[in-house]
């Protein structure tokens, strides 16, 4: 079992030992409901080693846009099936870097670097793993501001110490660089007897933030306010599990935060989305907020238009103050700065409410995931 300062890892045991594959899970946090997989990432999901494939215990789908050439870090790569994703859609001038505290899993993730450069044609191996704690990037040799993009994939619940996480996430992504990132959010602060339970722990649900301290602690580490992209709700498929749980409720949910100046524009603007992005040449799904079509005039407000100016985002748009309020093409006007949605239960709800149909396979499961 592995010891982080005050505090014990049950799941240095449990993830690789009692946990073989992702079916033995007790949960649905590894099998919850999302959008459909845009094509170009089902085509990346088939070059991953079947065996990488069965050892993955993610929560969501943590694969954002605008992917060429960025170097990219992976908090808690586990197996490395998202790295081996991301490897293939950076192509061999991008690089991709896991970091996981368990052996086990690196192991299994070293294990298939070469399957997988052959696999794409790569010459250089532009991935690689290393052993170490996403609370001290800094020991594992990670500098400052040497990451484009951080993904976590439903890990950042087993730290003791979630705020080091952010900040030490904080310190090593570039100016204008963004964490994208899926994990499990509770509906209130946790009891002590759910905190320490170890099946929960180890089942992502122990170690869940309430969601609203997200908020808290993101803004003071640095960030701007997380953006919510997507959510889904999580069922638990064991009644004892059931009855310690209570009414505590839980969702994986999937956020995103940059890292941009605090002086962008002062006022809401307009943005025109120039269409082209790998895999959203028409339409750019940013959040559950803002959806931008190709060619379409959008308000946004100053906190938007400053991400998309300051970020990897700011060649994609067209970027203007709102002042005169030119009609966008075929004489519509943009519509007014909607507020913008922060409660992932509250989204639950709503596309629940939306889409009561079965949907598509995803990708960690037959029932898919976020």
């Amino acid at each position: 079992m592995e010891t982080y300062g005050f505090f014990v890892f049950p799941s240095q045991d449990y993830y690789g030992k009692e946990l073989q594959k992702s079916k033995d899970l007790q949960t649905n946090v590894c099998v919850t409901l999302a959008r459909p997989l845009p094509t170009f990432i089902k085509e990346a999901l088939k070059c991953v080693h079947d065996d990488v494939v069965s050892r993955y215990y993610g929560c969501g789908l943590v694969i954002p846009e605008c992917l060429e050439t960025c170097w990219i870090l992976d908090l808690g790569s586990g197996s490395g099936r998202d790295c081996y994703m991301l490897s293939k859609l950076v192509g061999e001038k991008g690089h991709v870097t896991g970091i996981d505290m368990t052996d086990a899993q690196v192991e299994v993730a070293k294990k298939h670097i070469d399957y997988h450069m052959k696999k794409f044609g790569y010459q250089v191996p532009n991935v690689d793993f290393i052993h170490g704690y996403m609370e001290k990037l800094g020991d594992a040799g990670l500098k400052d501001e040497s990451y484009d993009i951080i993904i976590s994939n439903c890990v950042i619940n087993l730290s003791p110490d979630k705020k080091a996480v952010l900040q030490e996430a904080y310190r090593v992504l570039k100016a204008g660089g963004e964490m994208y990132f899926s994990d499990v959010y509770a509906s209130r602060d946790l009891p002590e007897d759910i905190r320490k339970h170890r099946v929960l722990w180890g089942e992502c649900l122990g170690g869940a933030l309430w969601w609203k301290e997200l908020y808290r602690i993101a803004e003071e580490v640095g960030f701007c306010p997380p953006r919510l992209v997507t959510a889904s709700r999580i069922t638990i498929n064991n009644k004892e599990l059931e009855s310690v749980v209570g009414d505590c409720r839980f969702v994986s949910a999937t956020f995103r935060l940059f890292k941009v100046p605090k002086k962008g524009p002062a006022e809401r603007c307009q943005v025109i989305y120039n269409g082209g992005i790998t895999g959203h040449e028409k339409e750019l799904e940013f959040d559950a907020s803002f959806t931008f079509k190709e060619g379409d005039v959008v308000e946004v407000d100053a906190e938007t238009a400053a991400i998309l100016q300051s970020s990897r985002f700011a060649e994609e748009f067209l970027i203007r103050l709102a002042a005169g309020r030119a009609p966008a093409p075929g004489g519509c006007c943009p519509a007014k700065v909607k507020e913008k949605l922060v409660d992932p239960f509250q989204l639950v709800e709503q596309l629940e409410a939306k889409d009561l149909a079965p949907k598509p396979a995803g990708c960690c499961g037959p029932k898919g995931c976020c």
